[in-house]
């Protein structure tokens, strides 16, 4: 019970950051520079220019309707972990927005243009990685995947697509130029979020003298370890290679392990990008 309130706290948290990053963004550099956005920013920049609309109540009215609409459609449980967002993220906007010290941030276009890209691709990440949604236009193509099993990147793609598009009407070439660089790096920074402390070292080891190598990790290096049945292409010799995971840390020391057992062995090591089970995502 205990643990699961603990848990509950942390999501809340971070979707609260991550909402607060987001509408930083949007508010420092996104709106000052003009530049093109995706997703409800983009349409709520379309309300702004079209019908004078504030962009924090643009974005309040399009989320609450596709929160609605995400209820309706996609079920209770999914609107619970939407509604946060739905709520708290046009209230950080109109906060930060309301902020003349952030108005003035950045006159570059580039430098507003990364700041955006690289703070917003931080603020979705970790909503989405508190396993949230980010609410707004990020619905729709769940929908049309529930109805029609559309795909969910290509309609996402499309509408953002849509939006960037509409908003080149009454935007500078260097304007548009630099969304598209934010749309780029805040796709890329979002992924890196959400394998951000996952990623481990998978090392492969060929040698024959494999039992030493292996009692060494398992005992100086405190790692797992899986012997692999193996035959050596030239001499055609059944022997067994060691294969182990471990964290950044220790694979200098692992290394420097295989070498002095032998160093005449063949090490494989490659970048892992998530690795699950006992000792690793579950307690020993």
């Amino acid at each position: 019970m205990k643990h699961s309130l603990l848990e509950q706290c942390k999501t809340i948290i971070l979707i609260l950051i991550g909402n607060a990053i987001l509408a930083f963004a949007i508010a420092a550099f996104i709106l000052p520079a003009r530049l093109i956005a995706g997703g409800t920013t983009g349409l709520a920049l379309l309300g702004e220019h079209f019908f004078g609309l504030r962009i924090s109540l643009s974005v309040l009215i399009v989320n609450i309707v596709m929160f609605v609409l995400g209820f309706w459609i996609l079920g209770k449980k999914f609107a619970l972990t939407t509604i946060l967002s739905t709520l708290i993220y046009p209230l950080f906007l109109d906060v930060f927005s309301s902020m003349d010290a952030l108005q003035d941030l950045s006159d570059d276009l580039l430098l507003s243009a990364v700041y955006a890209g690289l703070l917003i691709g931080v603020g979705i990440g970790l909503v989405i990685k508190a396993g949230a949604s980010t609410g707004g236009m990020d619905i729709p193509p769940l929908i049309l995947q529930k109805k029609y099993d559309l795909p969910v990147s290509v309609t996402l793609y499309l509408f953002d697509t849509t939006i960037l598009l509409a908003q080149m009407a009454f935007s500078s070439t260097s304007q548009v130029l630099h969304g598209i660089m934010v749309v780029l790096l805040t796709s890329l920074v979002i992924n890196k979020v959400l394998l951000f402390g996952k990623g481990q070292m998978q090392m492969l080891i060929i040698s024959d003298r494999y039992e030493e190598i292996k009692d060494a990790f398992l005992h100086d290096l405190d790692c797992g370890v899986t012997l692999v049945d193996i035959e050596t292409g030239w001499g055609k010799v059944a022997q067994k290679a060691v294969l182990s995971v471990l964290s950044h840390r220790k694979l200098t020391e692992a290394k420097q392990i295989v070498m002095r057992i032998d160093d005449k062995a063949f090490m494989m090591i490659n970048e892992t990008t998530e690795v699950h089970g006992r000792g690793y995502t579950i307690a020993r």
